[in-house]
């Protein structure tokens, strides 16, 4: 399954991991990862270490979880990037947006 969820132990972090290619194929399984994750949920984090490939549709899809979250109040963290998916959220100013680790 390339898009894979969880908790954290408080229960206040949704975790969504990406597996794979990071575009509009996954569409509906990343909305759905973040949008039934519950009412007491006040961060992401979305872990790309297996993310192989993120196009311009996976950007549209963390701006879209960006404003479900708050938008500018929104608690998000990319992580685990390798070094070309990095490159794309460097050229696309999304350091700005996103805690990127």
């Amino acid at each position: 399954m390339p898009i894979q969820t969880r908790r954290s132990q408080d229960g206040q972090t949704q975790i969504i991991k990406i597996e794979g290619r990071f575009d509009f194929s996954t569409h509906q399984a990343f909305r759905d990862a973040y949008e039934h994750g519950g009412k007491d949920i006040c961060r992401y984090v979305v872990d790309l270490s297996d993310a192989t490939y993120l196009d311009s549709s996976a950007l549209g899809m963390l701006l879209l979880l960006r404003d479900h979250a708050g938008g500018d109040n929104a608690s998000i963290v990319i992580e685990n990037c390798n070094n070309d998916v990095r490159k794309i959220l460097t050229i696309s100013n999304f350091e700005q947006l996103f805690t990127i680790r």
